[in-house]
């Protein structure tokens, strides 16, 4: 586990600036329908193209964070309403609302380069990620490992998240917005490696939960859960979308 943070700053100029309007518009400092400077400010600020900045905005913009406007402007967004069929869960609170004690571990916390045989093929094109293992507990019994991937050209900020005591996911759903996500859930038997993480025996039934997360086009996290058959289950309640 690493104790501090690569430096991970945007190796390209539009990259830069649109981790750095991205930045502002997350921690409030830019709130929905401000208007954001033109172009032309822009190019004076960064002494860069005017193609520059059009990148960095058009990647903004396709992420639903800001509206171009060709007579108005640019402004910051305002919040869309979503709804699914299945929510992304917060495993405290489901633990917590069972009558147990949460527990945390983070046991793996490391930057893979694209590519990542984890990934597979897919790897290819997601880029720099920050992966992170960990171990959730309800009571003293550990009932749930997560392997994490965070992909740092889409969630700059993850690259100096503590993650040593907060789980990743609520970190994401509290600094970073989606747009998608898409949910695989199986039955599956405890692989070594898990039964070892959950204090389980090999080949006892597990519930397996897949989960990736977009921005637009962009992928920000791919997430593996295993929680332990004999001791977790999810429950999802939904009905029809308006």
């Amino acid at each position: 586990m690493h104790d501090h943070a690569p430096d991970t700053r945007p190796a390209t100029l539009h990259a830069r600036i649109r981790a750095e309007v991205e930045a502002r518009i997350l921690s409030g400092e830019l709130k929905p329908g401000d208007r954001l400077p033109t172009e032309t400010e822009m190019m004076a600020r960064y002494s860069c193209s005017r193609m520059t900045v059009n990148k960095a905005m058009a990647s903004l913009a396709a992420t639903g964070l800001i509206i171009r406007n060709r007579r108005a402007g640019t402004s910051v967004a305002r919040p869309k309403m979503h709804a699914g069929v299945l929510t992304i869960p917060d495993i405290r609170a489901n633990i917590e609302a069972r009558g147990a004690r949460y527990g945390y571990q983070a046991v793996l916390d490391e930057l893979r380069p694209p590519c990542c045989v984890h990934l597979g093929s897919e790897g290819h094109h997601l880029g720099q990620s920050r992966f992170v293992r960990s171990i959730h507990h309800a009571d003293d019994s550990p009932v749930l490992i997560e392997d994490r991937h965070i992909f740092l050209d889409a969630v700059p900020g993850a690259a100096e998240a503590d993650f040593r005591t907060e789980p990743p996911g609520p970190w994401l759903l509290g600094h970073v917005p989606w747009t998608e996500a898409e949910h695989r859930i199986a039955a599956i038997a405890a692989d070594p490696l898990t039964a070892r993480c959950l204090e389980i025996s090999i080949g006892m039934p597990c519930l397996l939960v897949e989960r990736r997360t977009w921005r637009g086009e962009e992928t920000l996290t791919i997430a593996k859960q295993v929680f332990r058959g004999d001791a977790f289950d999810l429950t999802a309640r939904f009905g029809p979308s308006s």
